[in-house]
């Protein structure tokens, strides 16, 4: 019976026919009516080409067009830019256009490290979200589109049972048929959504073999009953959905075929009777590269592509020798071999194909941003949602993660694989002290591992391709067996989640987490769900023994630590904050400062983190992440008011508290009355400082003087100052007792006053009986992970990662490096409660991130919301102090401290040296920016001049979006 062209539409695939039908079929009818039997034939033709090949593989191309009217192309491996160029010109050359594929699983964009940007469908089977499984699959379908592409040969929806199979592992969503049905259908209806033709493969089921189809002709021996209930289940699922088409693969099913190693592909009983009959498929058949090992043994050229045809698949992909199966095929038509109504019938559903993918109206794909356009910002806002919902705990005793007391511990990092962990363990190192333990053995490991409470093991293994090695070494598995036994132990898995077969046992292992994969964002988002920045939310798409079936995954806590990501994320764009780098170098240029670290938060993110220039002028050390700067007048707020702010809390001092309360000294003094809520609201007539220095210098030789100052430490002189420079021991007093006797300002207005922070620290010292040092590392850096930031540099730090400061020509006469600037803090043996704390941006960002919280961070409440509030409030606005009680707040006027554009709720400080911090709770930003504008010289102000540090501000505002 001959198969009418109405009665075809009506059969097709709703996704391949169009809305306006009687306009798609005239289109057809038209076509195929003026075709001629050689372009008929050639319909059904559909070669490989590598946009990397010579130009004598590329004119074949253009040969096929010309002689054989190949009906479309499949392009793999090459560039964008030479794709669009070959497609552009192989479509001018047909007279038909073509329908143009790709075997594009995983997308086209590509990270700056070569690795692609979307993951493999087994990671995205830990995803319990489908919703985000139908993103991707909308995203690689615009990618798809960009390229002039019409078909995406995916999902792959073979559900692999089969953990050696050699072909397709990572690229299946994993061994659960109700999981690989959701996930394809998802991806499915991402492609589909924007236009792109999808393809189910490898029909039937080549999930259960371990051998490679392009190697030999794979035998899949199961029963009927087995197939159509495990392997053609996600085929139901998705065919009753509208699938557009599928790919026939190369197996040998005996109970689906007698004829001995007969290949699927070939086989009417597979793909006439089973796929179109029984299952109802209607859209167009593929059959997988036919000159591949595996598909036949057929002598005759041309013989497979016609035994493929008469089985019933529509499209030829990869012939081996395209113009004799050609003249076979159009011989066999004028034969009778090949009936009418069955050309006809593959022929027109490719014509209404073309027509569904708008290939009636063929435009040429323009070049132009074309890289771009695959490697947009979204792609890494999108690739990072999908990570972070993969990553999966499958083992976590007692409740180990995330890791909660850094205080008290101290972690080793460990790295196994034959790839590089560096991302994992910069990241580990952003949340607290991580060591990178190397050794040569395991009698050396075990001596270093020893000193550890927690051993941190990366297995990282190659990200470069879903079929890389995976597997653990002989010697790594004797290694990680031992040092599980004598240490607890986290083993982070960056590699498809079979890797864990080789084990053994796990007994001694504490956490176990499967992070499928080894790319730079992986490793990241692993080390933030260690720390509880970030928590677990995959399960296991496939099962890893008894212990760990399919489906297992432990959910953790998120303490509310910092995390790291995209501008995109968090509502900001990354265009616009360029404009950061920009103003950061004009003032390299300007010479406003030797170099700067610059961070931006949002909602709990850090967003930008980036370094500039050199430690000084002469351009040898770069700018690092975790360089220390000396922070200056950061510390009245990074360590004397978190400390005040405790005791407030604990209802030990209230705003009220006066100096002759606090400091029984004060009672009789001038100062007596003075609150705290005054003095820290530089609103109690106090003087702005006092140049306790000055009265130290012999004022002949301009120097320090000896009644002072002694080059060597001794019971006497033991206040260092800096090298060789000691001060008398009992100077402290001195300068307390200076303060103490000060005179008041005549009137009481804003002045803003180093002596509060003086008088605090000395409060607190007393009311502990601990150095003010000491205090804050116990109270809060310890536990928040400030391991950068101290007082006392030198003690813990080498020079060479820490920022100078100053030539000083007037006071220590020497280069300032590692020692505090600030004259009075240097004094007090480089502890003040006004200056002192040497820092990096991103500890800086997670005190201020304290605050945001109101007090909480990684778990731990330091202070209440109410406290926050308290101190975050400005008393005397209406007196025209801008000040909160330890917090400078927004200008009240034109000028001040920001650029205007922030929140009245929000709160910072800025710093002598150069350093400027900044916190608004409305939009749940945190900015930082750490610089030595002092060296060479103090007396350069170009920096605030300028506006540098507000300009910068400004500019993150301008980066929020909106619309977010």
């Amino acid at each position: 019976m001959v198969v009418c062209a109405t009665s075809l539409s009506q059969q097709l695939n709703p996704l391949i026919v169009e809305h306006d039908l009687a306009r798609q079929q005239k289109w057809v009818d038209s076509i195929y009516g003026n075709m001629s039997l050689q372009e008929k034939v050639g319909q059904l033709f559909m070669p490989v080409i590598f946009s990397s090949d010579s130009k004598k593989k590329t004119d074949q191309i253009k040969d096929l067009i010309a002689n054989q009217y190949i009906g479309g192309l499949i392009f793999s491996k090459g560039g964008p830019k030479q794709q669009i160029k070959l497609n552009n010109e192989y479509q001018e050359l047909s007279n038909i256009p073509m329908l143009m594929a790709m075997d594009a699983e995983w997308g086209l964009a590509m990270r700056l490290d070569s690795t692609y940007a979307y993951p493999w469908n087994m990671t995205l089977g830990a995803i319990t979200d489908n919703k985000i499984v139908e993103k991707v699959g909308r995203r690689i379908g615009e990618q798809t589109r960009r390229m002039g592409m019409n078909i995406n040969f995916a999902p792959v929806v073979d559900i692999n049972t089969n953990p050696a199979n050699p072909i397709i592992g990572n690229r299946s969503f994993g061994e659960d048929k109700y999981n690989v049905a959701e996930k394809s259908l998802a991806f499915m209806k991402g492609l589909q959504s924007v236009g792109v033709l999808a393809n189910a493969k490898h029909f039937p089921g080549h999930g259960d073999t371990d051998q490679d189809s392009h190697k030999t002709l794979p035998t899949i021996n199961f029963s009927k009953a087995r197939i159509d209930s495990i392997e053609l289940y996600p085929y139901k699922r998705l065919i009753r959905e509208g699938l557009s088409s599928v790919m026939v693969a190369h197996l040998n099913v005996p109970s689906l075929e007698d004829r001995h190693n007969f290949p699927s592909s070939l086989s009417e009983n597979i793909v006439t009777n089973l796929l179109k009959g029984k299952l109802g498929f209607n859209g167009l058949v593929f059959t997988d590269a036919l000159n591949m090992k595996g598909a036949s043994d057929y002598k005759e050229p041309g013989g497979i592509d016609l035994a493929a045809f008469l089985a019933g698949n529509d499209v030829l992909l990869i012939s081996e020798d395209i113009p004799k199966a050609h003249a076979l095929m159009v011989n066999a038509y004028r034969e009778g071999v090949i009936t009418e109504e069955r050309l006809l019938h593959s022929v027109k559903k490719i014509l209404f194909a073309k027509y569904k993918v708008g290939l009636n109206k063929y435009i040429p794909v323009n070049p132009a941003f074309v890289v771009q356009d695959l490697n947009s910002v979204y792609d890494d806002v999108l690739y990072e949602e999908v990570m972070e919902n993969a990553l999966t705990v499958i083992k976590n005793e007692e409740e180990l993660l995330p890791l909660r007391d850094l205080k008290d511990n101290k972690f080793a990092y460990v790295n196994f694989g034959n790839d590089s962990g560096a991302d994992f363990l910069d990241q580990l190192q952003k949340y607290t002290k991580v060591d990178w333990v190397k050794a040569n053995s395991l009698d050396d490991y075990i001596q270093k591992l020893k000193f550890y409470d927690y051993v941190i093991i990366g297995f990282h293994k190659s990200n470069e391709g879903p079929w890389k090695d995976y597997e653990f070494t002989e010697k790594e598995l004797v290694w990680l067996y031992e040092i599980a036994r004598l240490n607890k132990v986290i083993l982070d898995v960056f590699a498809r989640p079979y890797a864990m077969l080789d084990l053994k046992t796990t007994t001694n292992f504490e956490g176990i987490i499967i992070s499928y994969q080894n790319s730079k964002v992986s490793q990241e988002l692993s080390a933030q769900l260690i720390f509880g920045a970030r928590s677990a939310k995959g399960r296991l798409p496939v099962s890893l023994g008894e212990d760990f079936p399919v489906g297992t995954g432990v959910d953790t806590e998120n303490l509310k630590r910092l995390q790291y990501g995209s501008p995109e994320s968090v509502g900001m764009s990354t265009y616009r904050l360029k404009k950061i780098d920009s103003l950061a170098r004009v003032g390299l240029w300007g010479n406003m400062m030797p170099g700067a670290q610059i961070l931006v938060a949002r909602k709990g993110k850090v967003i930008y983190s980036k370094n500039f220039g050199y430690h000084t002028q002469n351009r040898k050390n770069s700018v690092k992440d975790n360089d220390l700067y000396d922070v200056a007048s950061l510390t009245k707020i990074l360590s004397t008011t978190p400390l005040v702010m405790e005791l407030f809390d604990r209802d030990i001092i209230t705003m009220d508290s006066q100096l002759g309360e606090l400091l029984p000294e004060y009672k009789n003094s001038n100062k007596a009355h003075i609150t705290l809520r005054d003095m820290l609201s530089h609103y109690a007539r106090l003087k702005a400082w006092i140049p306790f220095y000055s009265a130290t210098i012999d004022s002949v030789t301009k120097r320090p003087a000896s009644k002072y100052y002694s080059e060597k430490s001794n019971s006497d002189f033991n206040i260092k100052v800096a090298d060789d420079l000691y001060l008398r021991k009992d100077y402290k007093d001195s300068i307390y007792e200076q303060i103490r006797v000060s005179e008041l300002r005549s009137r009481l207005s804003y002045k803003y006053s180093d002596l509060p922070y003086y008088i605090m620290k000395k409060y607190l010292e007393e009311f502990y009986g601990t150095p003010l040092d000491e205090l804050i590392q116990t109270h809060l850096y310890q536990s928040l992970g400030a391991n950068y930031t101290t007082y006392l540099p030198l003690s813990k730090f080498s020079k060479v990662d820490i920022v100078p400061t100053e030539e000083d020509n007037y006071f220590r006469m020497q280069k300032v490096h590692g020692y505090v600037h600030d004259q009075g803090a240097a004094m007090m043996g480089g502890v003040g409660g006004h200056a002192g704390i040497f820092s990096n941006a991103n500890d800086v960002a997670k005190i201020m991130q304290l605050y945001l919280w109101d007090g909480f961070y990684g778990g731990t409440r330091y202070f209440s919301p109410e406290t926050m509030q308290a101190f975050n409030t400005c008393y005397y606005c209406e007196d025209n102090v801008r000040r909160g009680v330890g917090f400078d707040k927004p200008q009240l006027g034109e000028s001040g401290p920001t650029c205007g554009c922030v929140s009245m709720t929000s709160f910072g400080h800025s710093g002598f040296t150069g350093t400027f911090t900044w916190a608004d709770p409305e939009q749940e930003l945190v900015y930082v920016f750490l610089s030595n504008r002092t060296y060479p010289s103090a007396d350069n102000r170009k920096i605030i001049g300028s506006n540098l540090r507000s300009n910068i501000q400004e500019a993150i505002y301008e980066a929020i979006n909106t619309l977010n």
